[in-house]
């Protein structure tokens, strides 16, 4: 027979053995990889651009990018979406005309026009806003194939949109996949016509090779601009770790008010190539379709 306790009783207590360690479920493990999976990277990077032709002239500098899921509100206490922070990504700063993008539906668009089936695991590599201030030379959309038969295997990237900003308010995006949408390797190489002005000292013509080498502990992206004799060599690469709020803090210390150095930074090698002898081009129209491929 049960006692039952009276508000003047206090209810009998029990002892009994401590439980075992419950066994962690295959069901438990996959929605902890999956909840892992969601929470943002730090990208601590570094840019290279190496100019060729007849003015020679390369640079070299500290980056931090983030690798987010666009559709998590996950994070440390310093990164935000959708709201100002010390650092944060906004949906309206990425997929469509800046300032006024639609995220990741835009992402998604882009691809299923490109004939891409559903079911991939979608990224955004970027650099992340620093105190509101942003500017952003580009940012990747990153489509990786569900591998749910093998949750512990690299996830093998099929597509990619560069969105490319330049410094005068336009905005340009190429998205780079092999036919038929096969995982891209470090070894392919993905060709796209040059359709949009970037940088003042180079024609508006050639091609961009896009490279992307993707590990579960590495990014390196490698485009290159070929014209004849000119062109240009840029590279991002750098370790994936979790977002911290000490990589938020550290990023900001050693990169004060880091879109603003960004863009402070182009002007300055803008500069550079001018006292070298660069010829300056004026700013066409952007192109009217946002797309290239």
């Amino acid at each position: 027979m049960s006692v039952m306790p009276t508000p003047f009783q206090p209810e009998p207590r029990r002892f009994s053995p401590p439980s075992p360690p419950r066994a962690q479920t295959g069901t438990d493990e996959e929605a902890r990889r999956a909840e892992d999976a969601t929470w943002p990277e730090h990208l601590r990077g570094v840019t290279t651009h190496v100019r060729r032709g007849a003015i020679g002239h390369s640079f070299r500098y500290n980056v931090d990018y983030v690798l987010i899921d666009p559709d998590s509100r996950r994070g440390p206490a310093l990164f935000s979406r959708n709201r100002t922070n010390l650092a944060s990504v906004h949906d309206r700063t990425h997929g469509g005309p800046r300032g006024a993008g639609r995220g990741a539906d835009w992402a998604r668009d882009v691809f299923a026009r490109a004939g891409l089936a559903p079911g991939y695991r979608l990224r955004l590599l970027t650099q992340p806003r620093l105190l509101g201030f942003w500017f952003n030379p580009v940012s990747f959309w990153l489509a990786f194939a569900e591998m749910p038969d093998a949750p512990q295997a690299p996830a093998a990237l099929l597509a990619v949109i560069a969105e490319v900003s330049n410094t005068f308010g336009q905005r340009h995006s190429y998205l780079c996949a092999r036919p038929g949408f096969p995982p891209i390797t470090p070894a392919d190489e993905i060709a796209a016509k040059k359709v949009f002005h970037v940088s003042p000292f180079q024609d508006l013509s050639g091609g961009y090779r896009f490279r992307f080498a993707v590990t579960p502990d590495r990014i390196a992206i490698r485009i290159h601009l070929g014209n004849g004799d000119e062109g240009v060599i840029a590279t991002l690469s750098g370790p994936r770790r979790p977002l911290t709020n000490a990589c938020l803090v550290g990023a900001a210390l050693r990169r004060p008010f880091g879109p603003l150095r960004t863009l402070a930074l182009i002007y300055w090698q803008a500069l550079r190539l001018k006292l070298k002898g660069a010829a300056y081009r004026p700013v066409p129209p952007a192109p009217t379709r946002e797309v290239t491929r």
